[in-house]
């Protein structure tokens, strides 16, 4: 269990020495504090963790972190010549949507949940570290892409009915428009007319 966590914190120290904005403003506070960086992100992490259990806007925050990060890296993947980091954000997009429908559904159970926002979090966490254990990969491949190749048909036939109907709706709202101001035109018409013949 030592040398798993030694590895651990291996892992994590070398991570936090990657140059970016984060590490960046970790290398200030650990140049000011003399206070290694991997124990300021560690603090931080217990922290919001904490915060994330008892704290008020926890599920703001919660869903903040669980947008911002995965949204800056879909942009540094869309701008990157690099297919894979693409396929891995669209899949966390694609495992992110799928959980919030599902939470949006059963919100009123997940209300009682004890540290809802802190295991979250942790999900959240999970579905979008880069490792090869990601939690998204393995959610997609193990739930819904099965599922999704299995009703395929049926979800591709559901959505070309609900687009005929859009574009149905849309064609009578745009005739009805055009009947309004086609009316109103002949409305100002007479209007201009009997002013005239005054």
């Amino acid at each position: 269990m030592a040398a798993y966590l030694e590895n651990w914190q291996a892992k994590l120290d070398k991570i936090l020495h990657q140059k970016n904005a984060f590490t960046d403003i970790l290398s200030q506070i650990e140049t000011k504090t003399g206070v290694r960086r991997l124990y300021i992100a560690l603090g931080v992490g217990v922290i919001l963790a904490l915060y994330l259990m008892i704290g008020y806007g926890a599920s703001f925050l919660c869903n903040f972190v669980g947008f911002l990060y995965p949204a800056y890296a879909s942009i540094k993947a869309i701008e990157s010549s690099n297919k894979e980091d693409d396929t891995k954000w669209l899949t966390y997009w694609v495992v992110y949507s799928s959980f919030h429908l599902a939470e949006f559904f059963a919100d009123i159970l997940f209300f009682w949940v004890p540290f809802y926002w802190f295991f979250k979090m942790i999900f959240l966490t999970y579905c979008m570290v880069p490792t090869s254990w990601n939690g998204s990969v393995r959610i997609y491949n193990t739930m819904i892409r099965p599922w999704v190749l299995k009703h395929q048909n049926k979800i591709d036939e559901a959505m070309g009915k609900a687009t005929d109907f859009a574009q149905d709706a849309l064609n009578e709202a745009q005739n009805a428009a055009m009947d309004a101001a086609a009316d109103q035109m002949k409305k100002n018409m007479q209007v201009d007319d009997s002013s005239k013949s005054d």
